[in-house]
This record gives structure tokens, C-alpha cells and sequence, in this order.
């Protein structure tokens, strides 16, 4: 028989070095595959940004060779960049039932659902293409159907975890495949690209339905009403809201558009039990005593327009708190919104409400594998090379010396960087060059239109403000004939600073003399000196930098 020689591309365009939009695509022969396609939500820094999305130009470049999307689970980290993807790639989309159902609402929106090819799979489900086959593999995680892929390739099988946690009693009781993951270790695994969130935790992670018991602990001693607080697409934490709520007689309504929403998938498709009559309106919460209701809602993070944000605001149209109301906030916070968080648990006790969230009670676990069972998907895959993925560079390292732990030699493991090109081989595992990759900018309607140079001058905007000098010049001889007027937003009140204001017209009525009696009449000469001697003066007066805008009118 012949062996197969050549290598197999393996090219990150997002989810390395960070938390969010995670793209991979493994490239072999004139095939294409791309495994997630997810979103980040913006740094502080980048100011009016609503979400980010990877940038795709390398398979934009090699379109005629993609042959298809394929979803670990139903994540806006992994789905979320869908919509922008799909609209410059129409290739067809493989995921389990509720993923794409979760997807199939994403399209709606955008106008897509229709033009979009949407194929279900299930768990040991292959898709075979000319030279690659594809196989999910059932694992557990915060979302059901959560999946794990193998790349079946003539160089050997490559195995990509998605986010999973081992979870031996899940709320579904489908329990992660590891007779797979160990079948496939036997015959033996080339590559395996695994998890790194929690790489850092030691042990094993708390399975999902531990949260249940703490639920009805908490259900079974409050006599008020009930806010619980989650991520909409955590169905199985769902599920166990809804059970302790109708076991202690309470009626269940849902706030959030994203929550509502899923919620109806999850129902249509069968992922959600109801007792008849459980559900209500939020229309309808006034209706029943305290007592007798919970509302389940989103702002877990504490998003300044969520549902949980707004109730705790004031600025909810139809819930307010009430003293004597008990809220659960059940999500760890997303590294940087722990101030958001903070900011509404502290309204919402000064509304005499009463908050319990991760530090006072096991109202949260994570969806991520911890070391102990990272440690036993190495030992049942047994591969010859590893890259870790899905973290920040330290998870990422930290995964590394695990790995090496477990027996893999250090030149067999390797950290990519979004861009990278990564060739794998049967006795080669290396980087070879990079491509196109980075941030695209989604900006209300704008989708790539906003680049580092605008978040440069909103950043700019943002901590000192603009000064805008308008100046009318007579054509012939670039005299002076009205101005100079300045206008300031964001810098100083002019009122109270008259006198910085007049003496900043005077040093641009300087500058344009020495300018004219120079014989400068270029426009953007004029400019460039207006704005290099209002930055030394102002600087001097106010050790601040305010964005300088000159504009001179010809007459």
C-alpha cells in the first residue's frame, strides 16, 4: 500500500491568544474545511465597536476550495460571525440539531436563512469529501449537542476537542463519547487540538447538575420572587431553573431577546421540558404573588442594555425590583466585565434586593475542562503532536506543560498565533509562513468599515476632546477676512475659559501672518502649522492633547 505523503495545512484565523471568534481551518490537497466561526464582543478600547469578527480574506483568496462549515456547538464565541461569513461565502453549514437551530435564528435575522444550506448531523456522524472526512463526536459542555470533530486525512486522523468538560451525570444524561476518543487513540491520533480555558484549574469540573441541587435549596427557602440571571444558551441550566421552579409551584417568564429566543428553539426542537402552563408571559408576572413566579433573564455579564442591566437601572418597561425579590446571577464573569457585574449586584441591594451569585453559593460551573480531565483526554487520544487552542497565550502555555507531562516530547507540541500556517506530516510538525488575519470591526450597520485608525482618533476623542479652528481667506491675497472661530467639544468649557480660547485665535492669527508674509498658500501647510502651534500652546496651558481639526474656507 502506498503511504501518503505531503502534509496537511493547519491555519488558525481566530481563537488563539484570546477568548472569542474561533476559526480554524485545515486545508489539504484543494480542500478546504472550516471548523466554528464565531465572534469577540469589543474591548474597552474600542470604542463604538458592537462586535468583532475574524478576518477571512486567505479564504476568500481560496474560495473554490472550501467545501464546507463545520460547528462544535452552538456558541456566539463559535457561531456568532456566521451572518458576515456566509454573506461573501455562501458554502454549506454542518451541525448538530440544536447548534444549527440556534443558527437557523442568527440567518433570519440577517436575511439568509433561505439562500444558506443547513445540514444536521448527530454525534458519529461522517461527512466524507473527496479527501477529507469529517466525524462528530459527542462531548459535554455549557450548551447541549456540544461536539468534538475528527479530521480523517490520508496522512493520519486529527482531532478537534471544541469546548468540552467530562460531565458524568449531565442533565440530558448523554454523556461525552470517550470510547471514541480512546478507539481513535489505538489506531492512533496524528494531531489534537484541545480546550485550554481551564487549564489552569486543577482537579475536575462540577458537573452541571449540581447546580440543580443548589437551585432547589435555594427555591425550597425563599418566600419572595425569584430573578435568576444566566447565559441564554446554556439550555441544560434552563432546564433546571424551570424543574425547581414548578416543583415549588411557581410560574416561569422570560426577559432578554436572546433568552426568548432560545427558549422558542429549544421548545420547538425538544430541548426544554415544560410541565403545561409553566411558561408566562412576562406581560402576565404581575398577575401571581411573589411567591409564586420566577423571571429568567440575561445580563449574567452585566451588558449595559441587557435585560438584568435595565431592571437593575430602573429602565426596564415591565419588571422592577421589588424589596424582598431574591436574584441569581448563575455565570462566572468573562475576564474584564467583573466591574459590570459589580456595578449592577450594588444596585441591585440598594433596591433591597437580595443577590446571590458565584462566591456565595454554587449557583454556576464551568463548561471547560479542568487539568484532571484534560490530563485524561491526552491519555486516551495518545497524539503524536499538539497544539492547545482556545485561550490566552499563559492557558496556552500552561497547556503546553501538560501536554509534556503526559509524554509528548516539546518539539511535538507547538503554540500557533492567529495568521499562522502550521504544516503537519506524518514526522513533521512546523510553522510555515503566515496569512492574512486580525480584527474586522462591526459597527452598527458597517462591517470592516472602521479600522485601527478610527479607534485611534475615537480613543484620542475620548480622553482629550476636539478643537475645531474655522478660518475664511481671501483667494487672491490669503488675507484673513473672517475667523479665526474655534469651536471645543470635549476639551474645556469655553465659557470658563475665555481667555485660553482668545489667546488660541491670536496663535492661529499669528501662524497664518507669518504663514502669508512667508508666501504659504498651500492649504495643507497652512493646516499642519495651525495644528503643530495650538498643540505646543495648549499643551503648555493644559497638559492635554485635544484632537486639532483645522478647516479654511476660500473666498
Amino acid at each position: 500500500m502506498k503511504r501518503e505523503k505531503g502534509k496537511v495545512k493547519v491555519i488558525p484565523l481566530g481563537g488563539i491568544n484570546e477568548i472569542g471568534k474561533n476559526l480554524t481551518a485545515f486545508e489539504y490537497k484543494e480542500e478546504i474545511i472550516v471548523i466554528d466561526c464565531g465572534l469577540a464582543f469589543p474591548d474597552e478600547d474600542m470604542y463604538g465597536i458592537d462586535i468583532v469578527i475574524p478576518d477571512i480574506s486567505y479564504l476568500i483568496k481560496n474560495k473554490e476550495k472550501v467545501k464546507g462549515i463545520f460547528l462544535t456547538h452552538g456558541h456566539e464565541d463559535h457561531i456568532g460571525a456566521l451572518p458576515y461569513f456566509l454573506k461573501q461565502l455562501n458554502v454549506p453549514v454542518y451541525g448538530t440539531k440544536l447548534t444549527l437551530g440556534l443558527v437557523g435564528n442568527k440567518l433570519k435575522e440577517h436575511g439568509l436563512l433561505s439562500s444558506v444550506e443547513l445540514k444536521i448531523v448527530a454525534p458519529r456522524d461522517i461527512v466524507k469529501l473527496q479527501y477529507m472526512s469529517v466525524e462528530f463526536i459527542k462531548t459535554n459542555h455549557s450548551i447541549a449537542d456540544s461536539v468534538a470533530i475528527a479530521i480523517h486525512t490520508p496522512l493520519g486522523v486529527i482531532i478537534h476537542t471544541g469546548d468540552f468538560k467530562v460531565d458524568y451525570t449531565p442533565i440530558d444524561g448523554e454523556i461525552i463519547d470517550l470510547a471514541r476518543f480512546a478507539e481513535l487513540g489505538r489506531k492512533g491520533v496524528l494531531l489534537l487540538l484541545a480546550d485550554s480555558t481551564n487549564v489552569e484549574r486543577p482537579g475536575y469540573t462540577m458537573s452541571e447538575s449540581t447546580v440543580g441541587v443548589t437551585f432547589e435549596n435555594i427555591f425550597s427557602q425563599t418566600t419572595g420572587r425569584i430573578l435568576v440571571a444566566t447565559f441564554a444558551s446554556n439550555i441544560h441550566r434552563l432546564q433546571q431553573i424551570i424543574t425547581a421552579a414548578h416543583k415549588y409551584g411557581r410560574k416561569v417568564a422570560v426577559s432578554g431577546r436572546s433568552m426568548e429566543n432560545n427558549v422558542n428553539v429549544a421548545l420547538e426542537l425538544g430541548y426544554l421540558e415544560l410541565e403545561k402552563d409553566t411558561l408566562i408571559s412576562v406581560d402576565a408576572i404581575n398577575k401571581y404573588p411573589p411567591e409564586k413566579s420566577v423571571i429568567i433573564t440575561t445580563g449574567s455579564q452585566g451588558e449595559t442594555m441587557s435585560a438584568l442591566s435595565r431592571i437593575s437601572n430602573n429602565d426596564h418597561k415591565k419588571i422592577s425590583i421589588s424589596p424582598g425579590d431574591l436574584v441569581i446571577i448563575s455565570a462566572s464573569p468573562i475576564p474584564g466585565n467583573e466591574k459590570l457585574i459589580s456595578k449592577v449586584i450594588n444596585q441591585l441591594f440598594k433596591k433591597g434586593a437580595e443577590v446571590v451569585y458565584e462566591a456565595l453559593a454554587d449557583v454556576h460551573v464551568s463548561g471547560h475542562a479542568c487539568q484532571e480531565e484534560l490530563k485524561l483526554m491526552h491519555a486516551l487520544v495518545k497524539p503524536k503532536y499538539f497544539i492547545p487552542v482556545h485561550g490566552e497565550y499563559r492557558h496556552l502555555k500552561q497547556h503546553t506543560e501538560l501536554a509534556i507531562k503526559m509524554g509528548l516530547k516539546p518539539e511535538n507540541v507547538l503554540i500557533p498565533e492567529n495568521g499562522d500556517v502550521i504544516e503537519v506530516g506524518r514526522d513533521m510538525l512546523r510553522k510555515n509562513g503566515t496569512v492574512v488575519s486580525g480584527n474586522v470591526f462591526v459597527d452598527g450597520y458597517g462591517v470592516g468599515d472602521v479600522g485601527n485608525v478610527v479607534l485611534r482618533d475615537r480613543k484620542h476623542l475620548s480622553q482629550d476632546g476636539i478643537l475645531t479652528v474655522v478660518v475664511t481667506i481671501e483667494k487672491e491675497s490669503s488675507s484673513v477676512i473672517a475667523g479665526p472661530d474655534i469651536i471645543s467639544r470635549g476639551f474645556v468649557y469655553v465659557r470658563e475659559s475665555e481667555d485660553l480660547m482668545d489667546n488660541a485665535k491670536e496663535i492661529v492669527k499669528q501662524t497664518l501672518k507669518e504663514c502669508e508674509d512667508k508666501g504659504i498658500r498651500d492649504w495643507s501647510t497652512l493646516k499642519s502649522k495651525i495644528k503643530e502651534a495650538l498643540r505646543i500652546f495648549l499643551y503648555e496651558k493644559t497638559k492635554r492633547k485635544p484632537m486639532i481639526l483645522p478647516i479654511i474656507m476660500e473666498i
